[in-house]
């Protein structure tokens, strides 16, 4: 388990590039047959990433949790981004395709991840938040998660968001989480930017060939930085810190927040021409 402490919106303009990357940028989150996880003080997160290959691997809790198990207080949701997966949770089977979800509730004692087809992997990638309730594990495949289309063309935005774990659908504690694929020739997601005082959020881009891009901007709207990013890293992004991307081509990324409420629309915009 990586640690990552939690950065104040004073300190950040400061950082140099190593900086900000080293405080704000997860990198090998994919590592065929181990477990890689990182734990962000802000909200307590968890995020990783896990590549079953000659035998299933457990979902473990660490020093860093202190608990028995790891979702003894914690809820976590698990998206299937390789071959076909299968998730055990407390001797119960699911079955994930490329791109379904499962959603594990607090209070699931054994949590077992696997690859039916070794040549072929699963590709799991992981988002946990504490959790005060327990609600039930459900298995959500792509197919039924709220599709909602944003943007156009012209504006170079065009978008679908995917929503997985929300108010509406698949019930959590406090975690929200979903997919956005931008569209061919559409390379900006989030623009115009907004920041939520009362959440965080941790984006995971994919779908992005080796040698291509994203660059992702952050900070406050009034002093914004850029990191330049890969497909398979993912990036913190405090409740004070807008969260925006422009890549080199069309992708996907998986957006996660957890905090003091789950209304989506609960957001602070920023308008482009207020932006430094």
């Amino acid at each position: 388990m990586h640690i990552r402490y939690a950065v104040g919106k004073e300190q950040y303009p400061r950082m140099t590039t190593d900086e900000l990357r080293k405080h704000f940028l997860v990198q090998d989150i994919f590592v065929s047959g181990q477990t890689e996880l990182t734990y962000w003080e802000t909200e307590r997160a968890v995020l990783g990433g896990i590549i079953p290959t000659d035998s299933p691997i457990a979902l473990e809790s660490d020093p860093a949790l202190a608990s028995e198990y790891f979702c003894e207080r914690r809820e976590v949701g698990i998206f299937n981004l390789g071959g076909p997966g299968e998730i055990r949770v407390d001797g119960q089977n699911f079955s994930l395709a490329s791109h379904d979800a499962l959603y594990i509730g607090r209070g699931s004692r054994a949590v077992v991840l696997a690859s039916p087809e070794k040549e072929n992997p699963a590709r799991y990638f992981l988002i946990s938040y504490p959790a005060h309730a327990a609600y039930p594990t459900r298995l959500i495949p792509s197919h039924e998660a709220n599709r909602v289309e944003l943007g156009a063309h012209v504006t170079a935005n065009e978008r679908v968001i995917h929503q997985y774990i929300h108010k509406g659908g698949a019930p959590s504690c406090q975690l929200v989480t979903g997919i956005t694929q931008l569209q061919s020739g559409s390379v900006w997601n989030t623009m115009p930017p907004h920041t939520h005082l009362r959440r965080s959020e941790v984006y995971f881009y994919f779908d992005l060939p080796e040698n291509e891009a994203v660059f992702h901007f952050m900070g406050s709207g009034d002093e914004t930085r850029h990191l330049v990013m890969h497909g398979g890293e993912a990036v913190l992004s405090p409740s004070w810190s807008i969260h925006s991307g422009c890549a080199t081509r069309a992708y996907s990324f998986i957006w996660a927040m957890g905090g003091e409420n789950q209304e989506f629309t609960d957001m602070d915009g920023i308008a482009v021409n207020n932006l430094k």
